[in-house]
């Protein structure tokens, strides 16, 4: 049917461990108040690198909410997230907005396409 299930704010809450297992689960969604702060604190960068590593071995896609600055996205892609989700990537907006940003990021992308600059 295309339905994709994910545990949403991993490490949260009721977001337990056991859900992995009981529930044909798609995609881990890593809460916002481990990844906020990975950049400057270790222990936080070991449970980001932990739940990155536990979705993994379980087949799932991983999603790392709260990124807001460039140095929680590139300690991200050096972990392994399979996608991540902030503010620094882009607030909240309506469709037409939306449509907009996503033309100028394409475009962009175009304009790079060839240069040799990734």
């Amino acid at each position: 049917m295309g339905i994709h299930i994910a545990v949403d704010d991993f490490g949260t809450g009721y977001s337990s461990m056991a859900y992995l297992k009981l529930l044909p689960v798609n995609e881990l969604k890593v809460d916002r108040s481990f990844v906020r702060h990975m950049a400057g604190d270790s222990e936080d960068a070991m449970l980001v690198q932990s739940a990155i590593d536990l979705g993994h071995n379980l087949g799932l896609s991983v999603v790392a909410e709260g990124v807001e600055d460039g140095a929680t996205l590139v300690a991200l892609q050096r972990l392994g997230a399979d996608d991540v989700q902030g503010y620094y990537l882009g607030r909240p907006m309506a469709e037409d907005a939306l449509r907009a940003w996503v033309a100028a990021k394409a475009g962009a992308a175009s304009a790079v396409a060839g240069t040799g600059v990734d």
